[in-house]
């Protein structure tokens, strides 16, 4: 990530000042930019595009942007939120800085100003994130990662780790296309995680090729420390393939830690259990996000998806538990299977 170009969110109701915004910051700055118009898309913003700051104007429809200054505090605390106001008010002001918005800027904003200000931010958003730990959970369809570790994802995003979701299949034969990559998007824009969505084609990922070829590419990008994807021990070929892609790609990441599916076989000998009390709402908000397969997947209610967490704790700690397979933990900066390095009970 580190040398590549800032990405910037800009939100205008204005188009015009929405089309000035990010031409200025593409052709002075150099960034890559999503000009929005209102806030009703952010949360998938957030996950697909993974921006370093967002610049909003205050008054928009629906979701302010003092409102969603608050918002990204509590989704993506790390990345820069500029305010902009042509109504110049003590009020405004201090709205802004109760959301903790990074800059406040008043209409019409210098080109080189808004330059300026969104470098800083860009750039003091990429060290931080340079010196975090990052996690890598790689699934085969929407939904996998979230139902085998999604309480363990929560929990180190609120540790601070960054967090990636590598999803290889949209899920086509299980339901529509575009539903399922919005449900996914929406599930890792709860806990501000990076969504990236492949489309290799459901029930039939291979081995190596295209799977392996695209789960090296995310490795060498992201450069994980800790990496979570299926067990072997499953019934369902695409889980198995991507847990043999997976394997081979992490080949050089220290802490890797294969996840219970409802597929999984009686050959998924679970050898740390991960306790996720303060995480199980989290989880659960986030398979809630998957609706259209609620109606259809029992393995996805709330009371099933409790009632496998307090089975798991009996092996470990608290009342809710992760199991996972821990295929290879060799210690060092950033590892662990659970936030701060911390092992879970063996």
């Amino acid at each position: 990530m580190t040398g590549s170009a800032l990405r910037v969110v800009v939100l205008d109701d204005d188009p015009d000042v929405a089309a000035y915004t990010g031409t200025v910051l593409e052709r002075r700055a150099g960034c890559e930019v999503v000009v929005l118009h209102d806030a009703s898309d952010i949360a998938g913003t957030l996950a697909r595009f993974d921006p370093d700051v967002v610049v909003t104007d205050i008054e928009m429809p629906g979701t302010s942007g003092l409102e969603l200054a608050g918002l990204l505090r509590e989704r993506a605390p790390d990345v820069g939120v500029v305010v902009m106001t042509a109504h110049v008010s003590v009020e405004y002001a201090v709205g802004a800085l109760r959301q903790r918005a990074d800059e406040f800027l008043t209409k019409p904003v210098p080109a080189g100003q808004l330059v300026e200000v969104v470098r800083r931010l860009g750039e003091r958003r990429r060290a931080v994130l340079a010196a975090r730990p990052v996690v890598l959970a790689v699934g085969a369809h929407p939904d996998d990662v979230e139902i085998g570790a999604g309480g363990i994802l929560a929990a180190h995003r609120a540790a601070g780790d960054a967090v990636v979701v590598l999803t290889l299949s949209r899920g086509a034969r299980g339901g529509d296309v575009a539903d399922r990559e919005g449900e996914s998007r929406a599930a890792a824009g709860l806990i501000g995680a990076r969504l990236l969505l492949e489309d290799l084609p459901d029930t039939q990922v291979p081995v190596a090729g295209p799977t392996l070829e695209i789960v090296e590419r995310v490795v060498a990008e992201v450069r994980p420390s800790v990496v979570y994807t299926h067990s072997a021990n499953d019934r369902h070929q695409d889980h198995r393939a991507v847990h043999d892609a997976t394997m081979v790609a992490t080949r050089g990441i220290g802490t890797v830690a294969c996840f219970q599916s409802p597929s999984a076989t009686v050959d998924f000998r679970p050898n740390r259990f991960v306790t996720i009390d303060d995480h199980l709402e989290t989880k659960l908000a986030m398979l809630a996000c998957f609706a259209s397969q609620a109606g259809i997947r029992d393995y996805l209610e709330p009371d099933f998806v409790r009632a496998t967490a307090r089975y798991w704790s009996r092996f470990g700690t608290g009342r809710a538990v992760e199991p996972l397979e821990i295929v290879r933990d060799t210690g060092g900066p950033g590892a662990g299977v659970v936030p701060g390095g911390a092992a879970g009970a063996a």
